[in-house]
């Protein structure tokens, strides 16, 4: 089983949910950090990190005793990634998708393969979960790659909580495709609510079953309440505006063990959303 995390602001409260209910479900959770332009799972697991792998992703290069400047490769490039200026051709690895397509398409063999860096994989153990992350090297902008790495460490044998990037964007979708549910975190403001329906439009384009965690829920008003029940989506948790929360939150402490009274909580989070994965989901 796999579940995503997702949120469509950050700062909604969405890494304290990943984070609490792994540690909840205990022994049988891996919890993959796919947020890699800003990890902050380990800081509330303390992990220890036993394996780190420098990711790659592959980039045109160019020989051009062989290339007859035919622009083919040129023409298939949608983003702009490599041009040909009389008898030179220029690439740009951070414009590169790593879609392979010059490669394709090039008649005379002259574009190979080489890497360019995009971050690392950690991976170790948090107590009796497993823990992955990973963490994007400064100034790369080309996440989604190193995200699909991340991924690569699911256990089909585990329930498996992915702690997505936030907002709706290409990091996000990468998180949340193909996962059996994703739980959705948001906060009962104007700025929450906004950004909570295109993060559920996503989601309904993907066709993922999904519930919602309304964070800091006796605050603001209670549109977006009104909302999960107009699109009938179903809110799984509300967590109260606590300081004591809120202290545990600047202290790198989980609810879960700061706050007995959590356990419970967390633990039937995972309850329900097993149910409703059972059932198909809510509906769509």
């Amino acid at each position: 089983m796999i579940i995503s995390v997702a949120s469509g602001k950050g700062g909604t409260g969405k890494t304290t949910v990943a984070t609490n209910m792994a540690i909840a479900i205990g022994s049988e959770a891996v919890l993959l950090d796919c947020d890699v332009e800003e990890p902050n799972a380990h800081l509330f697991v303390n992990p220890e990190i036993e394996k780190t792998e420098t990711v790659f992703t592959p980039i045109p290069l160019i020989d051009e005793e062989k290339c007859t400047y035919c622009r083919k490769c040129v023409e298939i490039c949608r983003f702009k990634a490599i041009i040909v200026v009389g008898e030179t051709v220029l690439t740009f690895p951070e414009l590169c998708h790593s879609c392979g397509g010059c490669v394709a398409v090039c008649p005379e063999d002259a574009i190979t393969e080489t890497g360019r860096e995009l971050g690392v994989t950690e991976a170790g153990h948090a107590g009796e979960i497993t823990f992955i992350n990973g963490r994007l090297r400064v100034g790369e902008a080309m996440s989604p790659p190193l995200i699909r790495q991340v991924r690569t460490f699911v256990r089909s044998d585990k329930i498996n909580i992915i702690d997505a990037p936030p907002g709706t964007s290409c990091p996000v979708i990468t998180a949340m495709r193909g996962t059996d549910f994703v739980l959705m975190v948001t906060e009962p403001t104007p700025f929450g609510l906004h950004d909570l329906k295109l993060a559920v439009e996503a989601v309904k384009i993907l066709g993922i079953p999904h519930g919602l965690v309304i964070n800091r829920a006796d605050m603001g008003d209670d549109r977006v309440k009104a909302y999960a029940e107009q699109e009938n989506i179903p809110v799984l948790m509300e967590i109260p505006f606590d300081r004591r929360i809120a202290e545990a939150y600047s202290r790198g402490q989980l609810i879960y063990n700061v706050m007995p009274e959590w356990k419970a909580a967390f633990a039937g989070l995972y309850q329900q959303i097993e149910t409703l994965i059972g059932q198909g989901g809510q509906s769509q």
